[in-house]
């Protein structure tokens, strides 16, 4: 299967992913704020990683048991809304670099640094 297919199946699975993700029902994982950052497909279509981006995850190990146990209704509806011959089975992944840009954010704040408009005063 060619790069561009496998590319535009990973769009297309991230979009219908990030609009089925606002509609579970498992307190484990409804209610928070979920981005789907990336997805990977194997070029078999048999596995598809996804990376999520969740903001004020407080247990990660929680999240990911609800997301396993979500999967199976994910994948189903999943190939009902795309045309695969094979419907990928969904590996997911916290995505820690929204976390991480935040912390190196804050770091390059506190430092105590005269900017070019400071200096000419």
């Amino acid at each position: 299967m060619s790069s561009n297919r496998i590319e535009r199946t990973n769009s297309d699975i991230q979009f219908v992913l990030s609009r089925l993700l606002r509609e579970i029902k498992d307190p484990r994982i409804s209610g928070r704020m979920i981005s789907v950052t990336r997805v990977e497909t194997t070029g078999d279509l048999h596995y598809s990683k996804v990376w999520l981006s969740v903001l004020d995850l407080d247990d990660e190990k929680e999240f990911k048991k609800g997301l396993k146990s979500a999967s199976g209704w994910l994948r189903k509806e999943l190939g009902s809304s795309l045309d695969l011959r094979y419907t990928p089975e969904l590996v997911f992944e916290i995505d820690h670099s929204l976390e991480y840009g935040a912390h190196i954010n804050s770091i390059l704040n506190s430092l105590d640094i005269k900017h070019d408009d400071e200096e000419s005063e």
